[in-house]
């Protein structure tokens, strides 16, 4: 099935439920379909793009003037397996979180903690997504797409992906080149589980012990309990990245306050928590017309109802600039910010 709209709507795409639109919009669902499409398309040359998931991580300030391309590819299927391990290969349009669940029903490990993270799997890669204490380059084994620079399909190992703290060469060298098509995951039979980051432990032991699907549960369980669902609540969950600075910043700001989370990022380094950052500033709970920081968690921005990118964009900005007014540090965007100039 291949889709190309001008003009497109995008509120349905984007899960601050912003009503801007794209230019053009493409979405496929076999991938000769998008080489046939650029190649009857030559306008493509001359326009911005940008590669659509989800739409769970990206903030729409205006309308997008050009070319959005959605590569909607469905499919889960086991390439091969030994003893300890499996190797899966799912379309960049399945559903991060079904894929997940795909995975703990079949007993393999190792993507467990990533339940509810919103989102397709096409874009876990790109955007290395991460959650208590487990990162998806733990399991991203090959990353397949189209080179828009060569016109060529292309396999990328774990090792060229450059991974990095939500980081990887898809959000840089190959930034608006790269269309991920799939990715193969190798996961394990056998599964050890990485249980101590917050109140993940005590979750578990409450629902018997350790196993796949109590994993599952207890990372739902405590996501759902602190971020809001984006169908009742428009809202890309953590706005901003977590700080990693030196050690020895992050030492002289603990001096001044003993109770800020500190967490080792590294020889020399260390990861400071934003929402501990902006609660601090007293942002937890504001609300200006229907933008808003979330109540529960100073690390969502939310739309109530009617707010625009641009007044979400703009709220942004000030709960970053009074970060770095007390702390000096200056925060880091996790969404994609589109049309802020």
């Amino acid at each position: 099935m291949v889709r190309f709209e001008e003009h497109f709507s995008l509120k349905r795409y984007n899960t601050f439920g912003l009503d801007a639109k794209a230019r053009y919009f493409f979405e496929f669902t076999e991938a000769e379909d998008l080489p046939y499409f650029l190649s009857n398309f030559g306008l493509w040359q001359q326009l911005p793009l940008y590669f659509l998931g989800g739409g769970s991580n990206l903030l729409l300030v205006d309308d997008f003037e050009g070319l959005m391309i959605h590569a909607n590819l469905p499919g889960i299927k086991l390439l091969r397996e030994d003893r300890n391990h499996v190797w899966l290969e799912a379309g960049a349009g399945e559903d991060w979180d079904g894929f997940v669940a795909y995975c703990v029903s079949q007993g393999y490990g190792g993507v467990e903690n990533l339940s509810l993270i919103p989102g397709r799997v096409g874009s876990a890669p790109v955007q290395n997504i991460g959650a208590y204490g487990v990162e998806v380059q733990d399991v991203v084994e090959l990353v397949k797409g189209f080179d828009l620079q060569t016109f060529s399909e292309y396999e990328i190992p774990d090792s060229e992906c450059r991974f990095a703290y939500r980081d990887s060469i898809f959000k840089n060298e190959l930034k608006g080149r790269f269309v991920v098509t799939s990715v193969v995951f190798r996961l394990d039979k056998f599964p050890t589980f990485k249980l101590n980051y917050g109140d993940l432990m005590a979750e578990v032991e409450k629902r018997g012990g350790e196993s796949l699907l109590n994993v599952r549960e207890a990372v739902v369980a405590i996501r759902e309990s602190k971020l809001p669902d984006p169908e009742a609540m428009g809202n890309a969950g953590s706005f901003f990245k977590n700080p990693v600075v030196e050690a020895g910043v992050a030492e002289t700001l603990r001096a001044a306050s003993p109770d800020m989370p500190v967490y080792p990022a590294g020889e020399g380094k260390a990861k400071l928590a934003a929402g501990w950052l902006i609660d601090q500033c007293g942002w937890k709970g504001y609300r200006e017309g229907d933008a808003g920081v979330h109540q529960k968690q100073a690390l969502v921005l939310v739309n109530y109802g009617q707010a625009t990118g641009r007044e979400v964009y703009q709220l942004a900005q000030k709960v970053r600039q009074s970060v770095a007014d007390r702390f000096g540090i200056l925060l880091e965007p996790e969404v994609n910010v589109l049309g802020a100039e």
